[in-house]
């Protein structure tokens, strides 16, 4: 969720399937069971020992122009087996939107593993989805945090539909001294099916996938945390934010909203420590 007013690409891999088939996972970095889940079994608000709220009209870094609401069932609910995180246009605390940024801070974070999320994406355009994860602890550089590490597993920016973009930020890109590991999958029926988003990390790599296709692999280079600042707990975000620095490019749309995303299951799994 970092802003990128240049984005410099390293290998991007551009697929124009819909990826309606996942591939066999191969769990032998990875516990065959998760480790932590949800499978949003319960009606009402998210588990409150598995969810937390990050809460605020800051513009979080991005110029946003959503209020980040707390445990509102306007902008977030579990209802007949599906988490939906909603963003609705209303105003609050001097802001126009509001929506929810919901994290597991607090709650969950883990030293390697693979994340697995099966999302619907919201359409529109100002509307700006993200599946990501940040740094628990913040050891290298806690005035910019994303400077510890930040991995987009999955991003969407409603004026661009359908391309689906994947993102690694560490203190060497947000510089502009290397470029961004980035990549962009073309995804036609992102807001009426639902596609599974994968991230595996281990010491050695991180890597990305859409349906079980493998779309972005950054490797470490052993170059020193500016370069891979990826050897601390890292914690799980889901939200969708309103305008902003990149989703706002082309303006924001009132029309669509509210705008909703919809998550079927989250399940983390343990690497396995070779």
């Amino acid at each position: 969720m970092l802003k990128r007013i240049k984005f410099g690409l390293l290998g991007i891999m551009v697929s124009l399937s819909t990826c309606q088939t996942s591939e066999p996972v191969n769990m032998s970095e990875f516990t065959e069971n998760p480790i932590w889940e949800d499978n949003f079994d319960l009606e009402g608000l998210p588990h409150s020992s598995r969810w937390t709220y990050q809460v605020g009209g800051s513009g979080w870094g991005n110029n946003e122009l959503q209020y980040y609401t707390e445990a509102d069932l306007d902008n977030v609910r579990v209802q007949s087996g599906l988490l939906s995180i909603e963003a609705r246009k209303e105003a609050l605390l001097g802001k126009n939107y509001t929506s929810t940024r919901l994290v597991t801070l607090g709650k969950f974070d883990f030293l390697y593993g693979r994340v697995i999320v099966r999302a619907k994406l919201p359409t529109g355009r100002g509307t700006w989805p993200a599946i990501w994860m940040l740094s628990s602890e913040n050891k290298y550089d806690p005035s910019h945090i994303p400077n510890n590490g930040e991995i987009d597993i999955m991003e969407h920016v409603g004026y661009d539909p359908g391309q689906v973009h994947s993102v690694i930020h560490r203190y060497n890109s947000n510089m502009g001294l290397v470029p961004y590991p980035e990549s962009i999958t073309a995804v036609s029926d992102f807001n009426t099916a639902f596609h599974e988003y994968r991230m595996d990390w281990t010491p050695k790599y991180i890597k990305t996938f859409l349906d079980g296709k493998e779309t972005l692999s950054f490797t470490n280079s052993g170059k020193g945390w500016q370069d891979w600042p990826f050897d601390q707990k890292m914690y799980l975000l889901m939200n969708i934010a309103v305008g902003g620095s990149w989703g706002g490019l082309k303006g924001v749309d009132d029309q669509v909203f509210p705008a909703k995303m919809e998550v079927d299951y989250v399940r983390i799994y343990a690497y396995k420590q070779q």
